[in-house]
């Protein structure tokens, strides 16, 4: 089974436009779970544009399902994910002025760093995905870092997918299938939305998990929140 893990990081990002509390990003977290997410996803970066160090802290006693925090593993990321102690992390190589991830790791040039940074985390129970692109060998030095998991990068495949389905998700198999061949878990996220996500999961029907936050928020904005999970699990099934 596939599961969906909703990220919130826009929910706060609106939030913080006018200060207070609204949308209060923890209610829609549980309303997320409410309507059948398996999963939420934050995405804390150092200058908490969108979701704070405390929110990450106020989600972890309430949420029922897998808690996924993503980030760039800096020495203050690091303490807040061994002090919070999620079901997940996903390591991922963005700099702090970046918009949004754009790009998997290079596992093989930083496998050192990761190593340490993963064996830290595996020591405290915590279950560790990478976030990388479609290069199999990089897929093959993820695992050699003591990965659990990797997470495939997919704004190639949503920006190709319009005009060859099939050629879009093509290097995708081939990367998924090397994930499987090293014993890697396999998640999958970035740009996927409600037009290519069912064909992606048709053609790698073995997927762990799907962490899709934008183009989610986007979509919940005309079908409200309940209607627009139960149509992204409807794609999953």
């Amino acid at each position: 089974m596939t599961k969906l893990s909703v990220n919130i990081n826009k929910v706060a990002t609106l939030r913080n436009a006018r200060g207070g509390n609204n949308p209060d990003v923890l209610k829609v977290a549980r309303d997320c779970e409410r309507f059948g997410a398996q999963g939420i996803t934050v995405h804390p970066r150092p200058d908490e544009r969108h979701i704070r160090y405390q929110d990450v802290r106020d989600l972890k006693p309430l949420l029922h399902t897998e808690f996924n925090i993503e980030g760039y593993p800096c020495p203050s990321f690091v303490d807040l994910v061994l002090e919070v102690c999620p079901a997940q992390v996903t390591l991922v190589p963005d700099t702090p002025e970046q918009i949004t991830s754009n790009a998997g790791w290079d596992t093989k040039t930083h496998q050192a760093f990761l190593t340490e940074v993963i064996t830290a985390f595996r020591r405290r129970g915590i279950r560790t995905s990478v976030f990388i692109g479609t290069d199999a060998e990089l897929i093959e030095y993820a695992a050699k870092a003591g990965a659990d998991r990797v997470e495939l990068y997919t704004e190639p495949y949503a920006s190709a997918y319009g005009q060859d389905p099939e050629r879009a998700v093509a290097p995708f198999v081939n990367a998924a299938e090397a994930a499987r061949k090293c014993g890697l878990g396999l998640n999958a996220g970035h740009d996927l939305s409600l037009e290519n996500l069912a064909f992606l999961k048709q053609r790698i029907p073995w997927l762990d998990e799907v962490s899709i936050g934008h183009a989610l928020i986007c979509d919940a904005l005309y079908l409200g929140l309940e209607d627009t999970i139960k149509r992204y699990l409807d794609c999953i099934k």
